[in-house]
């Protein structure tokens, strides 16, 4: 899908995903809803308080002397005032920067410098109020939220969205970068209505009736789409919480908003399982679907969830430089520890280390040809030459296509494992030892024996009320021997409280590899 072929020149993301409701007679239903901290009600919005908001937003970034094309960053929690700061930003034409609130100080100073943000709107529990003036470059603006709400009350609002290009810059968004420092991946006005066109309509099936409730919050962008695009893109409502989205918060908030959509990573799903095995109570009966994306979602955690709760999780792969998801399993089409088929509007391709095309069985480095895909990493020309090779992205995930046409996720690339000559995908080593019932989490990496030679190390976090021994370990090596050929096997187990994650929920490898 092209948006050449559907979409007009001069076309406004904002304009579509707030202002065209009001055009379209949708100005009275909900868009957002909100559990604030510390309060017993909930906010709510209409599609016609938020145009009227995101518009007097710009008319605030306009008065603060923001032009077209300027960055505007956002380091706030999920909550309405990111929603108007994200729109307002487009609607006036600028480049809007939801930053990740999870991250420390330095990681905000490099962000905030290399997107050379014109103005900053920041949560004072997240960025010191004291220290924000040093975080950003010379000459910008930075509004704490009282700042931001005292400025968007008093705002005219702008009479028109922006008439921008549909190849216009929209947003910025900072990969979670599980290897190293964070990459700005630029992202278009058309790339969100793609992603609606193509996952929303094909997979998700989500209609004006509907109500999404995302763990993954809007700074990444698989939660950008969830609660955010896919939602406003058809009149339907999006579920905002500023919390933490512990087993505990998730449970209380799936019951007091009843969404009918449901978006999940992997180590929640398992999270939340392990809350449910200790009683704790989850009812998941206004849900009609739930998805997971981040990382492959093992069978064992799949197959428990449908059997807790009675709904199929649908899996899916996507990335911060593609928008969203482009692989996924679907309603009628669902293969437990697979990610499904690729979603209509993408293509994929296998290729080996000399870019040819494998045959179906055997893995492959994924490239994907998509219209969402970015336009490049914002200040970073090779990487971006590296990463793109002409309409196709590298991903940088090891794949295999199975007869069916249903793919099996491999690791990512530079996470696969050379044991006695042969290629070995840690996931299928995890996904052994996670059907193992004393197993909460597991992640393996390759560890040198005492030859120097390369063995699987899986580093296994225990469910709640199991303690490690020897006896353990011993029941773990029978239980992969009796589902892995020997040389997949591992050779070492170290048992962690908690594995080392991104704030996105990714395992990051690289910490495990490095320990001694």
């Amino acid at each position: 899908m092209r948006a050449s072929e559907h979409l007009p020149e001069v076309f406004n993301a904002a304009e579509h995903f707030v202002g065209r409701h009001l055009r379209e007679g949708r100005g009275s239903r909900v868009a957002i809803v909100s559990s604030e901290l510390g309060k017993a009600a909930d906010a709510t919005m209409t599609y016609d308080e938020l145009d009227r908001a995101v518009r007097k937003f710009a008319g605030a970034l306009r008065a603060a002397g923001v032009h077209r094309g300027d960055r505007v960053a956002l380091v706030l929690r999920d909550s309405p005032l990111l929603s108007i700061g994200f729109w307002g930003a487009i609607a006036l034409g600028a480049v809007a920067v939801p930053i990740n609130t999870l991250l420390k100080e330095h990681d905000h100073r490099t962000i905030f410098r290399d997107s050379d943000a014109r103005l900053v709107v920041f949560d004072e529990t997240i960025v010191d109020a004291s220290q924000a003036k040093a975080l950003v470059a010379e000459g910008a603006v930075t509004f704490n939220i009282a700042e931001a709400i005292a400025a968007l009350e008093a705002a005219t609002p702008i009479e028109a969205y922006a008439a921008t290009h549909r190849d216009g810059f929209a947003f910025l968004l900072y990969s979670s970068g599980t290897t190293g420092e964070p990459k700005g991946v630029v992202h278009l006005q058309h790339d969100m209505w793609i992603c609606c066109e193509t996952y929303g309509r094909s997979i998700l099936q989500i209609t004006e009736t509907d109500r999404c409730f995302s763990i993954a919050k809007l700074f990444f962008a698989y939660g950008l789409g969830n609660a955010q695009y896919f939602p406003l893109h058809v009149g339907a409502s999006a579920v905002l919480y500023e919390g933490r989205p512990t087993p505990e918060a998730v449970f209380a908030e799936v019951k007091r908003h009843r969404p009918t959509l449901f978006f999940g990573v992997p180590t929640a799903y398992a999270n939340m399982l392990a809350a449910i095995d200790q009683g704790m109570e989850a009812d998941f009966s206004s849900v009609r679907a739930c998805a997971s994306a981040g990382e492959a979602l093992p069978a064992a955690i799949f197959e428990r969830w449908r059997e807790r709760t009675g709904l199929t999780i649908l899996d899916g792969i996507g990335s911060t430089e593609i928008c969203h998801i482009f692989l996924s399993s679907r309603p009628d089409a669902i293969r437990p520890g697979s990610t499904g088929k690729p979603v209509p509007g993408y293509d994929l391709r296998l290729v080996d280390e000399t870019g040819g095309d494998v045959p179906r069985g055997e893995l492959g480095d994924l490239l994907v040809r998509g219209d969402s895909t970015m336009a490049m990493y914002w200040n970073k020309h090779e990487a971006t030459k590296h990463a793109l090779r002409g309409e196709w992205i590298r991903t940088g995930d090891k794949y295999l296509e199975d007869e069916d046409g249903f793919f099996f996720h491999g690791g990512r690339s530079d996470d696969m494992l050379k044991t006695g000559g042969i290629w070995v995908s840690p996931v299928e080593v995890e996904g052994a030892l996670l059907a193992h019932p004393s197993v909460l989490e597991c992640a393996v990496v390759g560890a040198e024996d005492d030859d120097g030679l390369t063995k699987a190390h899986a580093f296994i976090t225990l469910r709640a009320g199991i303690s490690s021994s020897p006896a353990l370990v011993e029941s773990l090596r029978a239980h992969a021997k009796e589902r892995l050929a020997p040389y997949k096997c591992p050779r070492f187990i170290t048992f962690l409280d908690e594995l080392p994650k991104t704030a996105t929920g990714k395992i990051q490898r690289f910490l495990l590899r490095a320990r001694p």
